[in-house]
């Protein structure tokens, strides 16, 4: 039995939490306390944090709501957390509590990319089954089960949630239409000289999609350009000795309105701008990000973080 049937966004009770004017909880040193969310039982491959305005729903009772309510913040706000995991269990929690909403059950396999729609209501995850799953991330239910040929390590939404995009070992972005389920995916092969694994893809309007190679190379697909020579419309390369790039970020500042693309590949976090496709700057790091790590910028754009396995 599907462990989130029965429930929806609001029916966690969550702990009181904090307002935001309080704060954040610390230890007689001033350090923060950390959150721990416990309910995994393997490594964790992929986070996502997915921010939205919720108004009250008149579908649900006043207990619902009043439960909903209370994990939104004060601008009436409200965040989520997805995981994905080698234990085949993506989660949903209440990103300000910590606590656990539900569970997509259905996966054979592990786990590699979540991610909400911008709207929270759909969920995709990839997995190593070799397939990409659509849910209702408010029920829970199982929507459509996208089969791929090898295993899936990454997937993403476009801005307007109608479609997602997958890739993986096999080489080949493809975009599938989740209005039109039914409906064979667009396709775009990475490379025709040899098979290029597909590590990352993010959406950066409705209309082009950032695939991550193994190569070391980032290529800009214009997915509803009918002309083949047309598709791939821009690359870039992280260069040097950064190899496979592992993990790419899109992070719109909002201070300066400058998009910021970051990159993790090798021993560097790299960031571009993402307009220009110039280079800004690349950091070498005492970590690697050959098998695992990634790295994600602050809104602020003054500093970043970076996790990856042991140089040497």
């Amino acid at each position: 039995k599907n462990p989130m049937a029965n429930t929806t966004m609001a029916a966690v009770s969550p702990a009181p939490a904090s307002t935001a004017s309080e704060p954040p909880p610390s230890s007689a040193t001033g350090r923060q306390i950390p959150i721990v969310c416990p309910g995994h039982t393997r490594p964790l491959a992929e986070l996502q944090f997915c921010t939205i305005r919720e108004e009250p729903n008149g579908n649900h009772d006043d207990e619902t709501n009043a439960s909903a309510a209370a994990s939104s913040s004060s601008d009436g706000t409200r965040t989520f957390l997805i995981s994905a995991c080698h234990d085949k269990m993506p989660m949903l929690r209440d990103a300000s509590t910590g606590d656990w909403i539900g569970t997509f059950s259905g996966h054979k396999g592990a786990v590699w990319s979540c991610r909400l729609d911008p709207a929270a209501l759909l969920a995709g995850t990839a997995s190593g089954d070799f397939s990409v799953r659509v849910w209702d991330a408010i029920t829970g239910e199982s929507l459509h089960s996208f089969q791929h040929k090898h295993v899936v390590k990454t997937l993403d939404w476009s801005p307007d949630s109608r479609r997602l995009a997958t890739g993986g070992h096999e080489g080949i972005l493809r975009v599938f239409d989740i209005t039109k389920p039914m409906e064979e995916p667009l396709t775009f092969v990475q490379s025709t000289k040899e098979k290029v694994s597909i590590s990352k893809c993010n959406w950066i309007d409705n209309f082009t999609v950032l695939a991550a190679g193994e190569d070391g190379t980032i290529r800009f697909w214009k997915v509803d350009e009918s002309d083949h020579s047309k598709q791939l419309s821009q690359t870039l390369s992280v260069g040097g000795d950064a190899g496979g790039i592992r993990d790419m970020e899109i992070q719109t500042l909002p201070s300066t309105g400058q998009t910021i693309l970051t990159v993790a590949a090798g021993q560097n976090v790299t960031f571009f701008d993402l307009a220009s496709g110039t280079l800004i700057h690349s950091y070498k790091m005492p970590i690697h990000f050959r098998e695992e790590g990634g790295a994600s910028l602050h809104p602020g754009g003054k500093k970043f973080i970076a996790g990856g396995g042991r140089r040497g």
